[in-house]
């Protein structure tokens, strides 16, 4: 070991042992954490003993301390005096939603939307809650100037002067939280008329003089069971979840289909616990901070969907110069409701409620918002039966794509009549030279004016309306509830027979009318499809026949729990499509139209050849497979 390796080895020690040194505890840090850890283990033994006396009757649970170190009301500090009381309701009220007021943490304690019911398993109508009793909480933690803790929800309210009622008829009620001196704080309600939206605010009144100098702040808690509203639970499900809106960025959700849980370092404008068609959002005329959010799945006979939890930080002014300030919504999921706060307010306040309505994303959203919806509203502005209304946007829907397949069913005309020169050409070139088939084939077409694109097109541009009507069906509130024939609510699955048995693969222990109709005139189009395509022979058709055969199938599964709505409308779409095809079909003169094609390829065979792109891609594609083929040997 060389001199410069010992030197090394030594400052390593040296450096090690000084570390060591400066980091090591004093006798007066080690006492005091000794201190900390026996204060501790007795707690827990006293929390211990306490549990045992209960459970053997011999103290009772009410006579307890609220918290461990210090006994009675003085475990509240200043706000001891409101920890007495007897709980008491107020009910404030309009056309829309019924709210009750409990004085004992001045919290909403339960919510009724009036225009909405329940139904149960014989179809009987119950009020609709939101919420009720133990079900859901909002609280807030105060600090005294005595480092008491303590939860908004522990302390009683007292009533200002009742609820009040001016000339607009919105109604108020304030609750005060009184401390010992003259100090106070004022929790005020407002509910207008005819309105979703509850106003909710905290003022202060020299509640500087009962809290640590610099507060600025207020920790927020809101929980939630959300009810299990709907016919179809796992339908139901798929649409429940935490949103919530950063004040500066888009609208954003916690999973819906598993326990989730986030924290969010942005300022939140909104949080919204929502399910299939109703919601309850917490909006801050500020901002929320620090916000914690968690959901959680609860089992499926609980009666429950999820538990949802929220933790914040809203801004607080002790003194009451600046009131803290909230909006409670509490209704339905529906377009123009969630759209109309958003007319409300100034554009640099943008709420975008109504994001919360899953209208698809992209070109699909679109169209529902510029399209669909507003035809929705047209028709049901005059009528009340949503079985016809969706008959009529489907036969409006149908007219508008007419052109687009009539245009599909002409293309696919054109190849047909052009099967028997297909053949030839199949004839005349052996099947293992498929790219010199392909050629041919793509020349023939060439001279005709045929492009076997023209027929894929049109239907590519139907998508988007096939989609967003997907998305539409099931977000739809209007449709709850709505019978038509023999589906009693056209927003869930119209079921005619209950299964001894669960099917699997999704399909579930029932059978849906609507679903097996759809997939039976699915079946009826599709065969007729086929027969109007000149591919059954080519290579792959056989597979690409089984393949279009079992899409409807595969949609019978997929439909069988969804919004009977939405099978009943694909399934007058496809039923006029079917009458669509045959109308075409008796105003085309094939014979005419191959007529025709001969006399374009006669026509351009004096022109000089022109390739189109298409041809010239497929062409060195051709080429390059060949010397591939080539190298191969």
């Amino acid at each position: 070991m060389d001199k410069n390796t010992i030197i090394g080895f030594v400052l390593i020690a040296l450096i090690f042992l000084g570390f060591m040194q400066l980091t090591k505890r004093s006798d007066k840090e080690i006492a005091a954490e000794k201190r900390y850890n026996d204060s501790i283990a007795l707690v827990q033994q006293n929390k211990t003993d306490v549990a045992g006396k209960i459970a053997n009757g011999a103290i009772s649970k009410d006579s307890l301390a609220i918290n461990d170190s210090t006994s009675g009301a003085d475990a509240f500090g200043d706000f001891g005096v409101a920890t007495k009381g007897e709980e008491k309701f107020y009910t404030i009220e309009n056309e829309l939603v019924k709210i009750t007021l409990s004085n004992k943490g001045a919290r909403i304690y339960s919510v009724q939307l009036k225009k909405y019911s329940k139904r149960d398993s014989l179809n009987n109508a119950h009020p609709l809650i939101l919420f009720n009793d133990k079900e859901s909480n909002m609280s807030f933690t105060f600090v005294t100037n005595n480092n008491r803790v303590v939860n908004s929800s522990n302390l009683f309210f007292e009533p200002v002067s009742g609820i009040t009622k001016d000339s607009q008829g919105n109604q108020t009620l304030i609750l005060r939280l009184k401390t010992a001196g003259q100090a106070y704080l004022d929790f005020a309600y407002t509910l207008p008329a005819n309105n979703y939206m509850l106003s909710f605010g905290l003022k202060a009144n020299g509640m500087n003089t009962v809290m640590p100098a610099g507060t600025n702040s207020l920790d927020m808690a809101w929980s939630s069971k959300v009810r299990q509203q709907e016919k179809g639970r796992k339908f139901e499900d798929r649409y429940s979840a935490i949103h919530y809106k950063y004040v500066a960025d888009d609208v954003e959700g916690l999973s819906e289909s598993k326990n989730d849980e986030k924290k969010l370092t942005n300022k939140v404008k909104w949080i919204a616990f929502k399910d299939q068609f109703f919601s309850s959002i917490l909006i801050a005329n500020d901002a929320l901070n620090s916000t914690s959010l968690k959901s959680t799945l609860e089992a499926e006979n609980s009666g429950y969907l999820k538990s949802y939890n929220a933790d914040m930080s809203v801004a607080f002014d002790p003194t009451g110069k600046v009131p803290t300030t909230f909006r409670w919504f509490f209704g339905p999921n529906q377009y123009k409701v969630l759209s109309a706060f958003d007319k409300e307010t100034k554009a640099s306040d943008d709420l975008s409620l109504n994001k919360l309505i899953p209208l698809g994303w992209g070109i699909f959203g679109w169209v529902n918002r510029f399209a669909i919806i507003p035809m929705f509203n047209l028709f049901s502005g005059f009528m009340t039966n949503f079985g016809l209304i969706i008959l009529l946007m489907t036969v409006a829907i149908k007219l508008v794509l007419f052109p687009l397949t009539y245009k599909s069913y002409i293309s696919s005309a054109k190849m047909r009549v052009l099967k028997p020169e297909i053949d030839e050409i199949n004839a005349r070139i052996p099947a293992d030279k498929a790219a010199e088939r392909q050629k041919a084939t793509m020349e023939l077409y060439g001279k005709v004016g045929v492009s076997p694109m023209s027929g894929c097109l049109p239907t590519l541009l139907q998508m988007p309306i096939l989609f967003a009507m997907f998305s539409f069906f099931p977000a739809s509130i209007e449709l709850r509830q709505q019978s038509f024939l023999w589906a009693t609510d056209l927003s869930a699955y119209d079921s005619i027979m209950q299964l001894p048995f669960t099917v699997p693969f999704g399909f579930g222990s029932h059978i849906s009318l609507f679903c097996l109709l759809m997939t039976a005139t699915n079946i009826v189009f599709t065969k007729l499809n086929m027969a109007n395509t000149a591919t059954n022979d080519q290579p792959g058709g056989a597979m690409m026949k089984w393949m279009m055969y079992l899409m409807p199938l595969m949609f019978l599964f997929m439909f069988n729990n969804y919004a009977s709505g939405l099978s009943y409308y694909y399934f007058i779409s496809t039923l006029i499509s079917i009458g669509q095809t045959y109308a075409i079909r008796a105003t085309v003169d094939e014979k005419k139209l191959l007529a025709e094609l001969h006399a374009k390829r006669n026509s351009n065979s004096k022109k000089p050849a022109k390739k189109n792109g298409f041809m010239e891609r497929l062409e060195k594609m051709q080429r390059e497979q060949q010397k591939t083929v080539q190298k191969r040997k």
